[in-house]
């Protein structure tokens, strides 16, 4: 192979759909320099070689060197990104028969047909490895033998033979390694900065001697767990070709005085002696805590010694510890600095873009069910593209790959708060339902067909039941599960679902327009109102329609007898909502949480204390990002002052007692489903005229109440009748007008006319600016002087005008303004 049909390219991270389909991707100019078209073969040499199937490259890598090839490839090539290879195109011919051996021991029936599908079209050579998701279980084989020699295509005609040994890799070859790059999904920025500390000392420390620095010792990676943290460890040390030693607390504790600490001493010059190498230190907190909070001697001892093998007085060499933990603050901090570890990277709960490639990871040996997922006229027009480009078969694979990505947006979108381990987990469980519906038809589990495996389809059906059996870890704790209430099962108030429509949903639907905008959403909303009136139902209802985490907190709960711990209970809800956003923290009943501080003489601090805590959250200096704050109370007036103020509770909402209007809708609410047993005599409208004063909860009672009337007589009448005659009986039974009046009288509303005022008064200092209040004020005291004494007609009727206009939900401040005048000048008339 001379130079002049050959080219050396730059190896660069593959996409992670491209993961494990045995393609390079390489730009258009390096394709016309090798005169290579989409879908022919080449052969790629590093320290050992391999082929792959040449793809167009992405718009980014026009006019570059680079070959994106995956994890898998480059361990059959021995090389690392960044490392340079040289490329070929080969004429490659089908084989005749190749010999597939498992590198570990397995048991694997009806291999051979599954292993043709598999491979069909993928050019292989003796030595690779390649490695098959089987339902979320990554298994690796390797192709002992090919026939004939060299690189061949797998085709219909080719024999295989799965032999049962192991495969046993050539001397000066590692084992197979199980984790890439590819395989981590969601943590690019992070992976970036790790890969930079500790790929670039282990690579090229002549780069570190040369500008006369030493290189990085140690990463530390902290966030909540089963984000990643192990797994990154083990990329990286697979991807650099180093050796991997893992170590965890309790394999090093020991009774013996001084025996721990020999353990770890040996752990590091086993390192040396096969450096390069990386310590990995799993859960570091349970080896290395704060020596003044702990009594043991041995702890203490263990960290004297983890600091001095760290920073002591004999180099390393080319040593690099990643430590893990999910509970940073609990490290010894003489470990957080230079030289020991040198840099300490979060890995957080993933976004949704993230979300997507973790689902893309997982699902990569699962048999997604496609056939109803529809392209679109675009992405059709892109399709037409890549069937040129690539061929009919290429071109099907790549439709498969738009389909897969579009029947996984949905579940990325809807799984906030969910890390890697947890999508993991959801892909299983569906992996499993599908599983469990299939098993149904085989008569014997003894010998499955083939025919049947390769029906099992997973559905977008066996997500959503996987979906309510898999819940967000870091949430577990605090997460409610949101009963399935829409906008539709709440009667009236339209405008305060507009509203909170506005403040909760908008900001997480329309991020750009207030990025255009250069704005922010609220941060908080208070509702406020009547009881009965449908605060916490609106709440739920909020949650479900934006399908974001709730946190329901329970002010009496978080209160303790133990300084700080109401406090901390505080802090632990508000962190968990940021790790988890987006997230609503709902708080019933605030006013219990949140009284005015200074209000009780004598009580204890710890209120006080509660109510500092939570205005810091709110608007502190760490920022709420995507964590909305929703309180509900029906006594604003003992709110602490601090909280009402912009940037807090700014969006305050007031949920008025139901008009007659809001309460015929109210009814349609609890009577739509009862249509079949509700009598045709009963007037809706009779019923709202009865039912003055009466708020959600009460129509609510009002309706139950009736139809255990109904019950109560049905019981009675059928006290003497056989099963049979109780049955047909039942098809007849109906709620009639008298049961409904009958509830009425045990039913009483909670408001009356002077409750309801009372409650809309409550509400203006909230709702209302100085000189509007004045207006309300001044008209209030009007109608109170009105009351009293005998007056003429005309100012009984202005008097009765101005109080509807007074305390109506939506108040006309210029026409309240004009009847006022207008009824004073009478008064000041008559007298």
């Amino acid at each position: 192979m001379s130079d002049n049909n050959s080219y050396e390219v730059t190896i660069q991270e593959a996409a992670h759909e491209d993961a494990g389909r045995g393609i390079a991707r390489l730009s258009i100019d390096v394709m016309q320099k090798l005169g290579l078209r989409s879908g022919d073969v080449i052969q790629i040499s590093g320290k050992a070689k391999a082929a792959a199937i040449v793809w167009p490259g992405y718009s980014q890598d026009t006019g570059k060197a680079v070959i994106r090839i995956d994890g898998n490839t480059r361990s059959n090539l021995r090389t690392g990104i960044d490392e340079r290879v040289r490329i070929c195109r080969v004429d490659a011919k089908y084989a005749d028969k190749i010999t597939i051996q498992p590198t570990q021991q397995i048991t694997l029936r009806g291999g051979e047909e599954y292993m043709a599908r598999l491979l069909n079209g993928r050019p292989v050579i003796e030595g690779q490895i390649f490695r098959v998701n089987i339902m979320g279980n990554a298994l690796s084989f390797a192709i002992s033998k090919v026939k004939p020699s060299g690189v061949a295509i797998v085709g219909p005609q080719t024999s295989i033979e799965i032999k049962e040994t192991p495969y046993v890799p050539e001397e000066g070859k590692k084992d197979v390694p199980d984790v890439h790059y590819e395989d981590i999904g969601g943590l690019g920025r992070e992976l970036d900065q790790v890969r930079e500390m500790i790929e670039l000392p282990l690579r090229h420390p002549e780069l570190f001697k040369k500008i006369g620095i030493q290189p990085p010792k140690g990463v530390l990676l902290y966030g909540p767990p089963g984000t990643g943290k192990t797994l990154i460890a083990k990329a990286v040390a697979n991807e650099v070709d180093a050796n991997f030693i893992t170590l965890s607390g309790p394999e090093i504790m020991s009774k013996y005085y001084g025996e721990s600490e020999g353990k770890l001493r040996e752990v590091f010059e086993q390192a040396e002696e096969n450096a390069p190498t990386i310590i990995f230190i799993d859960e570091i907190d349970s080896i290395a805590p704060k020596r003044e909070e702990t009594k043991g001697e041995v702890e203490q001892r263990i960290v004297a010694q983890l600091l001095a093998l760290m920073d002591g007085l004999k180099g390393r060499g080319e040593v690099i510890v990643i430590a893990a933990t999910n509970l940073p603050d609990n490290i010894d901090p003489a470990l957080r600095r230079g030289g020991r570890f040198d840099r300490e990277i979060e890995i957080g709960i993933p976004d949704r873009k993230g979300r997507l490639e973790i689902f893309q990871v997982h699902t990569r040996g699962v048999p997604l069910d496609l056939d109803e997922i529809v392209i679109t006229t675009d992405e059709s027009e892109e399709l037409g593209k890549t069937f040129t480009e690539l061929g009919e078969e290429e071109g099907k694979k790549y439709e498969n790959e738009i389909k897969r990505r579009k029947f996984l947006e949905p579940f990325a979108a809807r799984t906030h708060g969910f890390v890697g381990a947890d999508i993991s987990l959801l892909v299983k469980e569906a992996a499993m339902h599908a599983l469990r519906r299939e098993l149904k038809n085989i008569k014997s589990l003894d010998d499955i067909p083939p025919e049947i495996i390769d029906k099992i389809k997973v559905t977008i059906d066996d997500f959503e039941e996987a979906l309510k059996h898999v819940e967000p870890s870091a949430m577990r704790e605090v997460l409610v599960e949101v009963p399935n209430i829409s906008w539709e099962d709440i009667g009236g108030l339209e405008d305060v679902k507009e509203e909170l429509m506005e403040a909760v949903e908008w900001p997480l639907k329309y991020p750009d327009i207030f990025t255009r905008l250069k704005t922010s959403p609220p941060s908080g909303i208070l509702l406020f109102g009547p009881p009965g009136t449908g605060k916490t139902l609106l709440a739920k209802a909020v949650a479900n329609k934006s399908e974001v985490n709730f946190i329901s907190v329970k002010g009496p709960e978080l209160l303790s007898k133990w300084v700080g711990e109401s406090e901390k209970g505080i802090r632990n809800i508000f962190r968990r909502a940021r790790q988890a956003a987006p997230s609503i923290i709902f708080f019933d009943e605030i006013d219990a949480l949140l009284p005015k501080r200074g209000s009780f003489e004598g009580s204890s601090h710890v209120t006080e204390s509660v109510v500092s805590q939570i205005l810091t959250e709110l608007d502190g200096l760490e920022e709420l990002k995507n964590v909305i704050v929703l309180g509900a109370t029906n006594r604003p007036d003992l709110l602490d002052d601090a909280l009402m103020r912009p940037g807090r509770l700014d969006r305050a909402i007031y949920v008025p007692p139901p008009d007659a209007e809001a309460r015929k809708k109210i009814f349609e609410v609890y009577l739509k489903d009862s249509e079949s047993v509700i009598s045709k005599d009963i007037d809706l409208d009779e019923l709202v005229k009865k039912t003055e004063g009466y708020v959600g909860a009460d129509i609510e009672m009002l309706v139950r109440e009736a139809k255990l009337a109904s019950m109560r007589d049905f019981i009675l009448k059928t006290a003497g009748m056989s099963d049979e005659d109780r049955e047909r009986a039942l098809s007849n039974v109906m709620v009639t007008k008298d049961q409904i009046f009958e509830a009425m009288r045990k039913v009483r509303g909670t408001l009356d006319r002077t409750t309801i005022e009372e409650y809309d008064k409550k509400s203006w200092p909230i709702l209302f600016h100085g000189d509007e209040r004045d207006v309300l004020e001044k008209a209030a005291t009007l109608v109170k002087r009105a009351s009293y004494g005998v007056l003429s007609e005309e100012i009984d009727k202005k008097s009765e005008e101005l109080k509807r206009e007074t305390y109506k939900p939506k108040k006309d401040l210029k026409k309240v303004k004009e009847l006022s005048e207008e009824l004073e000048k009478l008064m000041s008339e008559q007298q």
